[in-house]
């Protein structure tokens, strides 16, 4: 597809087939991303591909820590507070999602048990976890990590793919660790769930928002 058409039709997607993934494919989808820009071509970012048993494991591990509310000690550490611009999207973007699945907003129940699938990586076959090392600067790191998950979920679109970047695969880094072998001296960013689209259930679907450009452009001359 054109780049414009793979930019606008990429969305994040909660709800995945079984069907696994073939490795050829995540391999030339993480080929091609590495042509991704970095700060000075340092190509700060290691990815730790995880699936079959070892993602099984993970999931249900994943989901018990969060139903027993142990808490989370992410290696990158979440946001507390946004501007009112960003909080307010924010809180769009929940009421859209539970709105999607006819969740009422005191449905505790049923708000726990979507917190649960997404614990569980709603289903995804494959979770590549993107690291860098301690010694790199965070900031640019963080960048150079962001530029090439985009790209790698646009090749994954491309290839009839869906993917979900997720903090929450992350909020429990000493069992990553654990489980795919990350080395000490990696700081865990960001899972990224890969797999096929379940294009017909509601929260692959719903109608997505963006803010208009004249909320984020400053013409200058």
């Amino acid at each position: 597809m054109d780049i414009t058409s793979a930019v606008t039709g990429r969305r994040s997607i909660r709800k995945f087939f079984s069907k696994e993934v073939p490795r050829e494919d995540i391999q030339k989808i993480l080929d091609t991303a590495r042509w991704s820009p970095s700060w000075g071509n340092t190509q700060s970012w290691n990815f730790h591909v995880i699936t079959g048993e070892p993602l099984a494991r993970f999931k249900d591990e994943n989901q018990r820590m969060l139903s027993d509310d142990i808490p989370s000690t992410p290696d990158i550490p979440m946001p507390e507070s946004w501007p009112d611009a960003c909080r307010l999207r924010y809180n769009d973007m929940g009421r859209t999602l539970y709105d999607s699945l006819g969740i009422a907003r005191r449905d505790t129940d049923a708000r726990r048990k979507l917190r649960l699938k997404m614990a569980h990586l709603f289903d995804a076959p494959c979770l590549i976890v993107a690291t860098i090392h301690k010694d790199n600067a965070v900031e640019y790191a963080m960048l150079d990590i962001g530029l090439i998950v985009q790209t790698l979920c646009l090749l994954a679109h491309d290839k009839g793919l869906g993917t979900l970047i997720m903090a929450a695969a992350v909020q429990y880094p000493d069992l990553i660790r654990e489980i795919a072998a990350i080395p000490g001296d990696r700081r865990i960013v960001v899972g990224i769930a890969m797999g096929y689209p379940d294009r017909e259930y509601a929260l692959n679907n719903f109608e997505r928002k963006r803010a208009g450009t004249e909320d984020f452009i400053q013409w200058i001359g």
